[in-house]
């Protein structure tokens, strides 16, 4: 069985960090480019970020210099590091796994940015 599990969201002021971590079991991690996106309140979803199996990474320009995706092999687990934090990134975050054969996503964790 397949799970994707988010955690680390939570209520932030702006200008302040989170670090999201997604655990995946039931992949070959190894096999998928790990991504984030998130989706705000009557918006599409839309990709933040993702990281092959190589380690090469890709930004939406919203986040680029803010953001910072990683991968832990021996975990099996992908991180989000997120610094200076604005209110327009308050959305959904959730994880998802790609390979050529199969997409799975992560169930979400809020992140809101607020005074």
């Amino acid at each position: 069985q397949v799970q994707l599990v988010e955690s680390g969201g939570g209520l932030v002021q702006p200008g302040g960090s989170l670090r999201l971590s997604c655990a995946t079991s039931g992949i070959i991690f190894s096999s998928y480019t790990m991504g984030w996106y998130r989706q705000a309140p009557g918006k599409q979803r839309e990709l933040v970020a993702t990281i092959n199996s190589g380690g090469s990474t890709n930004y939406a320009d919203s986040v680029k210099g803010r953001f910072t995706i990683s991968r832990d092999s021996a975990k099996n687990t992908v991180n989000l590091q997120m610094n200076s934090l604005k209110p327009e990134d308050t959305a959904v975050y959730y994880c998802r796994a790609s390979s050529f054969w199969n997409t799975y996503w992560g169930q979400g964790t809020q992140v809101t940015v607020s005074s």
